[in-house]
This record gives structure tokens, sequence and C-alpha cells, in this order.
């Protein structure tokens, strides 16, 4: 993992700005990132306005960005400033939704280390390689709102 990436992105108004830039949704919606190192990242997204829909809970995309950038952020941390450069793209998710989310939700992923395997393996090898990387999220209760499997694709190129 680049340490110039880990600190980009927990330098607060750095990654904000970054968000307003590039994921201005996600910036909106109030994803933020909590933690994030080699080896995890934990990523929330508030119930405001912004993020619900008319069941009074937060929207379901709102809540697949979180686990997604709690995923692409470990990807994104591994493949920042490498040569030769590697691609990145979602390939599938799924989704699991096992309570209404009316607060902030907390998605946390452990994949960093599985992560970095596959890219090195792409990187080495010339070949396309895939993962499936989880993130589960949680209420401020504790109680799992929702899980998530995002497949990321990667290829040297």
């Amino acid at each position: 993992m680049h340490q110039s990436f880990v600190k980009l992105v927990n330098t607060k108004w750095k990654f904000n700005l970054f968000l307003m830039k590039k994921l201005p949704t996600a910036f909106f919606s109030g994803v933020r990132i909590q933690h994030f190192d080699a080896e995890q990242a934990i990523v929330t997204v508030p119930y405001k306005w912004f993020s619900t829909n008319p069941f009074n809970s937060t929207y379901f995309a709102c809540l697949a960005m979180a686990a997604e950038m709690s995923t692409g952020i470990l990807a994104l941390g591994n493949i920042w400033k490498k040569q030769p450069k590697v691609s990145l793209l979602v390939v599938d998710i799924k989704g699991e939704f096992f309570k209404k989310a009316a607060d902030l939700s907390t998605f946390t992923c452990k994949d960093g280390a599985a992560v970095a395997a596959v890219i090195a393996s792409a990187i080495a090898t010339k070949t396309a390689q895939q993962i499936t990387m989880y993130s589960e999220g949680y209420n401020k209760a504790g109680e799992k709102v929702a899980s998530f499997y995002i497949t990321w694709g990667f290829k040297a190129k």
C-alpha cells in the first residue's frame, strides 16, 4: 500500500475535496471514511435528507455506495502510483438487507491483504484477476443492517 495514498485518505479535508471532485454523490450523501489502513477500511453513511428514501430509511444505493467505498479504497490504495499501471472495475455486486437503516450505518471491509495479493498476481501474470470482497454494515445499536459482496476486476496495463 502506497503511504502517500494512506496519508491522503486520512487527511479529511483533502479526501473531502477528492470526493467533491470525483464522487460528488458520495460527498453529498455524507459517505465518509472513518478508518483506513492496509488491512481494513471503515466507512459511514448517515441517515439524512440526501440519503433517505420514501420509507424513512437510508436509500439502498447509499448503503451500497458506502460498502463499495470500504472495498474500493483498499483496492485503490494498492494500485496508487503502481508500475505498471493497474485498472480496476466493479464486475459484480450482491447485497443482503437485514434491518431498516434509520441512523448512521457503518461498513467495514477487512480484505486489505487479500486484495493486495490479487493485484500482485495480476501484475506478475499479466492476466486479469478478480476478487470478491465483503463489507458488513451495522447501525449505531450494533445491529447488522446489510452486507455486500463486491467483485473487483484488475488488469495490468
